[in-house]
């Protein structure tokens, strides 16, 4: 009877073992932009203040969401919704009230638009061209190494790219930096705005609520 019983056990431990192996973390599928539709996030907008040298509250919110998915080009996108609120001044750098959507897709640690174009990525450290102008060109590169982000939504393990201007005829880079924050599974945590000949950005964009399934 003892035996029959170790025997029982013995299988019973295993069965649990097995089940347990099947939902390990390592199994999950990566979600490291959270495109998930129901996924939604605020942002507050705050403006640089040359007289107290701090950034002050701006009014203007971003409220973002996940709405659904869609089919382009035999690829599933995820579209974006953003409302923006309390921009009636037209403030530089902030996005214009009203709404707005956005196609995005994860590939490969990018997050790709609709355009193909790519608007983030989490693994490819090589400078990219985004646009070419008469006065210079401008550019992105993902920076290597984490950094925290305290913001009002909470404290964040990020990895961040930085965009600046390479200026005409030397290629010399501009003041102006602006630099993105993302965190794995919650998404833009924190950016900014620059002129390009400013090195102090106009505007800073942080992450305020979120919602994350």
């Amino acid at each position: 009877m003892k035996r029959i019983l170790l025997f029982v056990c013995t299988l019973l431990f295993a069965f649990s073992c097995s089940n347990d192996d099947s939902t390990s973390p390592e199994t999950l599928e990566a979600n490291f932009y959270a495109l998930t539709v129901g996924n939604s996030w605020v942002y507050k907008n705050y403006r640089y203040n040359m007289n107290t040298q701090l950034y002050e509250d701006t009014g203007v919110i971003d409220s973002v969401s996940i709405v659904s998915t869609e089919n382009i080009s035999g690829e599933t996108y995820f579209k974006f919704r953003r409302l923006t609120t309390g921009n009636e001044d037209g403030i530089t750098f902030c996005n214009p009230n009203g709404e707005h959507f956005e196609y995005l897709r994860e590939d490969n640690g990018n997050l790709v638009r609709s355009d193909g174009n790519v608007k983030f990525t989490n693994n490819d450290f090589s400078l990219r061209v985004l646009s070419q102008n008469v006065w210079g060109i401008i550019v992105e590169q993902l920076i290597e190494g984490e950094s925290t982000m305290n913001v009002e939504a909470g404290s964040f393990t990020c990895v961040n790219s930085e965009r600046y201007a390479l200026l005409s005829p030397n290629n010399d880079p501009s003041p102006g930096l602006d630099r993105f924050y993302y965190s794995d599974g919650f998404g833009l945590i924190y950016d900014t705005s620059s002129y390009v000949s400013n090195d102090i950005p106009s505007i800073i964009r942080r992450l305020d609520t979120y919602v994350i399934q």
